[in-house]
C-alpha cells in the first residue's frame, strides 16, 4: 500500500514538472477571499459631481491606494481602445487618467457604479463619461462650454480625487 502512494506521488510530481498538471489561473488563490482586503490595483468605483456657489466639483471614488493621476485639457474626448469620439457636447474637455487602475475586478466584472455617458446641467460642467478602462488605465472625460479653470486634490478615508472647476460668482444651477 505504501508503495502505491509513493508511485502516485512520484507520477504527480513528474506531471507537474512537465507542465501537464492542472493549471491555476493567475490571481487565483486557495485562501478564502476577504472583503476587507484592498485590491492589488486601484479600482475606480464611481464618479460623481455637484454644483456649488463658485465651482462645480467632480469626485472620483477609488478603492485601494490612489494611483498617480493626470488631468489635462484635450480638444476632444475619445474612447480608449477604439478611438471613437465620445458624444458629449462642449467646446472644452478635460481628460482625467488614473494609472495603474481598473474599473473592473480580477474576474473582469465591472466595479464602476458611476455614469458611463451623462449630460449635466451645471454652470460649467456639461457632461461626464467613463472613456476608458483599458490596459491598466482608467480615463474619465468631462465637457465644458467655457475653458475650465480647475484645481485638483486628494481626500482620504475613503480615497477620492477631487476636481473643482471655477465659475463666476452668482451662477445658479
Amino acid at each position: 500500500m505504501q508503495h502505491r502512494h509513493t508511485l502516485a506521488a512520484a507520477a504527480a510530481g513528474m506531471l507537474l514538472v512537465a507542465g501537464i498538471g492542472a493549471t491555476i489561473p493567475a490571481g487565483a488563490s486557495s485562501a478564502p477571499a476577504r472583503a476587507s482586503t484592498p485590491p492589488t490595483i486601484a479600482q475606480v468605483v464611481n464618479a460623481r459631481w455637484g454644483g456649488h456657489a463658485t465651482f462645480d466639483r467632480i469626485v472620483i471614488d477609488v478603492r485601494g491606494t490612489m494611483p498617480p493621476v493626470t488631468v489635462r485639457q484635450v480638444s476632444a474626448l475619445h474612447y480608449d481602445g477604439s478611438g471613437q469620439r465620445v458624444p458629449l457636447a462642449g467646446k472644452y474637455f478635460l481628460e482625467i487618467g488614473l494609472s495603474p487602475a481598473a474599473a473592473h475586478d480580477d474576474a473582469g466584472r465591472s466595479v464602476y457604479q458611476g455614469p458611463r455617458l451623462l449630460k449635466i446641467y451645471l454652470p460649467t460642467l456639461k457632461g461626464i463619461a467613463l472613456t476608458g478602462d483599458f490596459e491598466g488605465v482608467v480615463t474619465i472625460g468631462a465637457a465644458f462650454d467655457t475653458k475650465p479653470a480647475y484645481k485638483t486634490f486628494r481626500l482620504h478615508s475613503p480615497e477620492r480625487l477631487v476636481v473643482d472647476v471655477a465659475h463666476p460668482v452668482g451662477c445658479r444651477t
